[in-house]
């Protein structure tokens, strides 16, 4: 199908974001940019409807957030890096553990074959797990709705939890409005954002659309080009395809799935919520971070969506995706030597 044929699809999707949108603004409701696009394509989605993703517009917004990352890396933060040392330490730990518990569950219990087992167990990017999976045999359906369903869950009932067990508003301000930001600050985070994005692909670097940026913006705070994060309506911009391209993955969802896919992907959520909240406790009680940045630095979310809920719950930037991107790291760099060692193969 070419992208014209392509296009009737994408402004059927768009058009149904924007109008699930509108429905939260006018009710009221929390971080309307992202739920409303996603609850609108999400039952769109299920009933049927022939949702397309935006390719590369969807990739592109989110180095937005990596520029949004960036930018947070002052040499202030630098210095409090020794401080996270004992936090992070415990990330490797909560990984073997989600694995220990997840491959089991996914292959006694669900019936997935070993290949998928894993990967679905592994607490990645979306897109690098289905990559890694696939390459090793398994079923990439499944680990795209264990993953989609994941990150679905993670990014509804984090906010809920935000505001009724921790009192977080979440109604800090994202950003300045663009009016407000010098000329010269607007062009350098353009120019990070399209170089770390591009030249980060051109490299190999994983997750490069966020990370990439995310290094350029970086440089560039710490020299003291830029001083503040993208505009207000860059970020909405980024909440906006974000939500929407969740909900696009239940394209083609069958009852079939729906029975023992999508639902074995929401017990392994319950199960991986227990363990980062006693992870959550664990770094709470031991004094090596606040509350609310202890739980959205163990939220099992993917990083573009906890940088969104970290921005808007006014939580330490620096400290919350230091943590998500150990995780990351260590389970993409991790996952397919573990699975060569440890002989998970297709049966």
């Amino acid at each position: 199908m070419n992208p014209l044929q392509r296009l009737p699809s994408r402004i059927m999707t768009v058009a149904l974001a924007a109008l699930g949108t509108t429905t939260f603004v006018l009710a009221g409701l929390p971080l309307p940019f992202l739920f409303g696009p996603m609850a609108a394509c999400l039952i769109a989605a299920l009933i049927g409807a022939p949702l397309k993703g935006l390719g590369q517009i969807s990739v592109a917004a989110r180095t937005i957030l990596g520029v949004a990352v960036g930018a947070s890396i002052t040499p202030a933060l630098l210095h409090q890096l020794p401080l996270m040392a004992a936090s992070v330490a415990l990330i490797p730990v909560y990984i073997v553990l989600i694995a220990l518990i997840g491959v089991p569950f996914f292959n006694r219990i669900c019936g997935f074959d070993p290949v998928t087992s894993f990967y679905s167990a592994m607490p990645g990017g979306l897109q690098d797990m289905v990559i890694f999976g696939e390459a090793a045999g398994g079923n990439v359906r499944t680990l795209s709705l264990v993953h989609a369903t994941r990150v679905l869950i993670i990014v509804t009932i984090a906010p809920v939890l935000l505001t009724q067990l921790y009192g977080v508003s979440l109604t800090n301000p994202i950003g300045s409005p663009a009016a407000t930001i010098p000329l010269k600050e607007l062009a350098l985070m353009t120019v990070a954002a399209l170089v770390g994005w591009k030249g980060g692909e051109r490299v190999g670097l994983f997750g490069a659309s966020i990370l990439g940026p995310m290094i350029v913006a970086a440089v560039f705070s710490l020299a003291g080009w830029i001083h503040i994060r993208p505009p207000k309506e860059a970020i909405l911009a980024a909440q906006f395809f974000i939500g929407m391209g969740i909900g696009v993955y239940y394209v083609g969802v069958t009852l079939r799935e729906l029975r023992q896919v999508v639902v074995s992907g929401v017990a392994f959520i319950l199960l991986l919520a227990m363990l980062a909240a006693a992870f959550t406790e664990i770094v709470t009680l031991a004094g090596l971070a606040a509350p609310v940045e202890a739980f959205l630095a163990y939220a099992p979310g993917g990083q573009a969506e906890m940088t969104v809920l970290a921005i808007v719950a006014g939580a330490d930037l620096g400290f919350v995706i230091t943590h998500h991107l150990t995780r990351i790291i260590l389970v993409i760099t991790g996952a397919p030597i573990a699975a060569r060692l440890l002989g998970v193969r297709k049966d």
